[in-house]
């Protein structure tokens, strides 16, 4: 198959690509580089996957319809869109670069798949934030979402509504995929795993939101990327009733307390933290818990990585990585 894959420097983005590309898939990469957060480590990716004879790649921004639209003529068979403008905290300083990149961005990539011949599925990352500040445990696909409490989940969710409408009216079979705090090695560093791992190993204090009283569906990302691909590989069937679109919850399903997390860490580094409580951020939620129900019905989604091997994982990686 040949997959346009945005995002292919990001986190999840890099690691679907190396799947997609070891089981014999030609995967078109897109990415900006843009620097939210280290370029470096996004090139670093970047440089595990170039060599690979079919891989190809395309600096451009998901949101420039021009450079974009012509994709559609490269004869792709299946879209998985990941690029997207992250962090819930990032969106209370720069609310505009979550408009581009998550909005208007979406309706490229839409666009683009309507006009791909013989396209055969489009997956696209959605977010566990979509939930915002529910009460019911755990989350369940079927929940209402309408309250979001950041301006990146209110776009997320706005990209479901859109790829909703894209289903209907152009019977574009389109899943996405609610991602819960994905971590493992080559993570991004403004998520905790990164950001403790630094700091604990530099004898800095951690900050802990909301007192410690935070729980987290932590799913390593080898569980994830296998999520994805097999949401890639069952597009839903357009039975000529309801548009050809699902929804999945790709979680560990495993509230863990945000201290034990820390716990585990600070066991795999061999050094205490320092920790620096302190109260709930804006636009930040308690709790996330994935109810996976449909995803392990519908595509034999079975996470099996906890955090004791997860973490212990993302240490090794990291150590490395510095070492560099």
């Amino acid at each position: 198959m040949r997959i346009l894959l945005t995002g292919a420097a990001g986190f999840i983005g890099f690691h679907v690509a190396r799947a997609l590309l070891s089981r014999g898939d030609e995967v078109i990469g897109i990415d900006n580089l843009n620097d939210y957060y280290d370029t470096a480590l996004k090139q670093a990716r970047l440089d595990q996957l170039l060599p690979q004879k079919n891989f190809s790649f395309h600096k451009i921004n998901i949101a420039d319809k021009g450079a974009m639209l012509p994709f559609a003529q490269s004869g792709v068979t299946q879209i998985v869109h990941l690029a997207a403008q992250a962090g819930v905290r990032y969106s209370l300083q720069n609310p505009f670069a979550y408009v581009e990149s998550n909005l208007l961005g979406q309706v490229v990539m839409l666009e683009l798949a309507r006009q791909t011949p013989n396209l055969k599925h489009f997956v696209y990352a959605s977010s566990s934030s979509v939930y915002g500040g529910n009460t019911k445990i755990p989350f369940a696909v079927g929940d209402a979402v309408e309250c979001p409490v950041s301006l990146y989940a209110a776009t997320k969710r706005a990209d479901e509504l859109m790829s909703h409408t894209y289903a209907h009216l152009y019977r574009i079979p389109t899943t996405g995929l609610r991602f819960f705090t994905v971590y493992g090695p080559w993570g991004r560093p403004d998520m905790a795993a990164y950001i403790f791992t630094r700091q604990i190993m530099a004898g800095q204090p951690i900050k802990v939101f909301n007192h410690g009283n935070m729980r987290r569906d932590f799913t390593f990302i080898d569980d994830i990327v296998a999520g994805v691909l097999a949401a890639l590989d069952r597009p839903p069937q357009d039975n000529g009733a309801k548009p050809p679109t699902a929804l999945y919850n790709l979680g560990n399903s495993e509230a863990e307390d945000l201290m034990r997390f820390i716990a585990v860490l600070e066991n795999a580094l061999g050094q205490k933290a320092i920790i620096d409580f302190q109260p709930m951020q804006a636009g930040d939620v308690p709790e996330t818990y994935a109810d996976i129900e449909s995803s392990t019905r519908d595509l034999g989604f079975n996470p099996t990585t906890g955090i004791e091997q997860g973490i212990a994982k993302f240490v090794e990686w990291y150590r490395g990585y510095q070492s560099i």
